[in-house]
């Protein structure tokens, strides 16, 4: 420790002192590494030191010079502190360093035992390999007697053998060309044959253009008959006769039919309608050609690129690409996937919702289920899965109507969900899924009230579709003015079912596609098209009982589906869909006026009844005495 009365050198060696000898003790415990960062500092520190005790003896004042050695002391004492410290990591460090002593003479000790028993090891494997060598020395005798005749054989097979190398390599370069010149030729055939299909396939087109105008012209005839001559009335009969019996599926039988028309579609629809009216199996079977003429037609020129896009579709999200997609038709292939996604899109199915409503059911009687059983029998007619009572289809179909009145007691059931449940099921298949569809279509897609029981937003929209048709066509709407038609007795249930078992199974299921994924708009833009697609052919006609009986089939006699998307979608001018609210909101105020005027003048006359009936009954009982 310095003092104040030390004399200033040997305060100084002491304090140099000091300090060298704990760099020593750091020294000695640290790597060599470090050692030399620790004489850097303790140079530094000497140096320090050599400065400060400058500033000691060149100070002036007592003062200052005892303030400099208490600050010394206070460093004495770090010091020190700092030097016991790491005299205690010393300990600490030889502890260690002992525990490694005595491991690494383990493992030298260990080493030694591995090179005995190596050492060992080796001494057998000499003494084993001395053996062999003895036992072998024989046959390698033997083996050096091999005669240079043999090994001149083995040279010469060696030889042949290249050559067979060399020749089938010849052989498979030309084997090769000749596969390389073969599939050239299968390629130019199959281009070939493609161009012949395609050819094929507008020729039976044209063809089936030509038998329907042929049949067409049959039936102008057969509504003439009775003004032809009776040798010219005979001949037309017979040929309307043979033309009845003749099949589209006799094709098959001369040996080649490129694209027959089955008697089912995917979904089990009739493609050939069952009238039972002899005048309409004219009708039906220009409708089978002019199918088969619009699929022929489009197979190649449109399905294809449109199952090719549709192909090349991932992930499913709303887009204007999807949107112009699905108003074109989506593929069997694809159309379950798409209607799942957009049903769960905006209607979130319960886990184990439907189950419960059929236990439900199971356990009460609902009051529409008397209902419900009388419409099984008349849904979907044409259809073959719903054609007879036993159909597998039944059962499911009945359970999701059972269920869907359970779920929105409001409703219940209304005649026309058996059919938009019909049509669900066919592509869905699944009866759950069917179900939901369902609930989509009356809870979501369908305002409110669409099937209640006064139906009275169905009215309105009928009321709605009107004003469009008077807009859009005016021709036609006064066509239908001048001869009194109400249109709405045919579109009603256009709408109230979204034109279940009014247009052909394609033309149907491209509606719904587009009516899954846009909502109520697309049915007035399809009435609206139908009406377009027959304008013509209605404005010919000047009387109102055949207006209505042309009314009552004309849609089944649509068979360009895409010439009518074409008409829904760009030709007429599209309204938006705050301009159908806004006229729903107008027609539903005036129609429930106009129900509570009604309204009034029930009661009004039911209490004038009341009031006049006894004098009534007088009055009825003195006729009956006169005439006795």
């Amino acid at each position: 420790m310095f003092s104040a009365g030390l004399p200033k050198n040997d305060c100084r060696k002491a304090r140099v002192q000091t300090v060298w000898a704990a760099v020593f003790l750091v020294a000695v415990l640290v790597k060599s590494s470090e050692l030399v960062k620790l004489l850097h500092k303790a140079l530094e520190a000497a140096q320090q030191e050599k400065r400060v005790s400058s500033m000691y003896l060149t100070a002036a004042e007592d003062k200052d010079r005892l303030e400099l050695v208490r600050h010394k002391v206070r460093q004495i004492a770090d010091l020190t502190s700092r030097l016991e410290a790491l005299e205690q990591e010393k300990k600490k460090l030889e502890q260690i360093l002992t525990l490694r002593d005595s491991h690494i003479q383990e493992l030298k000790e260990h080493v030694q035992l591995l090179m005995e028993k190596n050492h060992a090891k080796q001494k057998v494997i000499m003494t084993l390999t001395e053996q062999m060598a003895r036992e072998l020395s024989d046959p390698l005798q033997e083996a050096n007697t091999i005669t240079v005749q043999t090994l001149y054989k083995q040279q010469e097979e060696i030889e042949h053998l290249k050559d067979d190398i060399d020749a089938y390599k010849t052989q498979n370069q030309f084997l090769n060309s000749e596969i390389h010149q073969v599939t050239r030729l299968w390629t130019s055939v199959a281009e070939n044959e493609k161009a012949l299909l395609m050819k094929c396939a507008c020729l039976q087109a044209r063809n089936c253009q030509m038998e329907s105008k042929y049949l067409t012209v049959l039936r102008k005839l057969q509504e003439a008959v009775p003004d032809l001559p009776s040798a010219h009335a005979e001949l037309v009969k017979n040929l309307i006769q043979e033309a009845l019996q003749w099949d589209v599926k006799e094709e098959a039988e001369e040996g080649f039919n490129l694209n027959p028309v089955s008697e089912y579609d995917e979904y089990g629809f009739m493609t050939v309608p069952d009238y039972e009216i002899e005048d309409w199996k004219l009708l039906a079977k220009i409708q089978a050609l002019e199918i088969k003429s619009n699929k022929l037609w489009s197979q190649e020129i449109v399905e294809k690129p449109l199952r090719d896009r549709w192909n090349s579709i991932g992930e499913l999200n709303p887009s204007g690409e999807l949107k112009s997609l699905i108003r074109s038709g989506i593929p069997v292939e694809h159309r379950q996937r798409v209607w799942r996604w957009m049903v769960s899109r905006h209607c979130s199915p319960v886990p184990g919702h439907y189950q419960r409503l059929l236990e439900q059911s199971r356990s009460t009687e609902h009051p529409a289920c008397r209902q419900i059983e009388l419409d099984l029998p008349r849904t979907l007619t044409n259809n073959k899965h719903f054609s007879s009572p036993s159909s597998h289809l039944i059962p499911k179909l009945r359970r999701v109507l059972l269920a869907f009145s359970w779920h929105n007691p409001a409703i219940g059931y209304c005649q026309g969900l058996n059919r938009l449940a019909a049509v669900a099921l066919l592509v869905l298949e699944d009866e759950e899924s069917a179900f939901w569809c369902l609930v989509y279509i009356v809870e979501n897609l369908m305002p409110a009230d669409y099937y209640s029981d006064t139906l009275i937003t169905s009215q309105v929209d009928q009321r709605v579709f009107k004003d469009f048709l008077s807009e859009k066509l005016p021709r036609l709407m006064a066509h239908f003015g001048q001869y009194r038609i109400d249109v709405s007795l045919i579109t009603f249930n256009w709408f109230l079912v979204a034109f279940v078992d009014s247009l052909v199974s394609d033309i149907l299921l491209r509606v719904w596609d587009a009516f899954l994924y846009e909502g109520t708009k697309v049915i007035f833009r399809y009435a609206l098209a139908i009406f377009k697609y027959n304008e013509e052919e209605i404005l010919r006609i000047h009387d109102s009982v055949e207006i209505y009986q042309y009314l009552r089939f004309f849609t089944r006699m649509i068979t360009d589906g895409r010439k009518l998307m074409n008409i829904a979608f760009n030709d007429l001018n599209p309204f938006p869909m705050k301009l159908l609210r806004n006229r729903r909101s107008m027609h539903r105020e005036e129609l429930e006026a106009e129900l509570c005027e009604l309204e009034q003048i029930k009661a009004a006359y039911v209490k004038e009844r009341a009031e006049q009936g006894p004098q009534d009954l007088k009055e009825v009982a003195s006729e009956e005495e006169e005439e006795n």
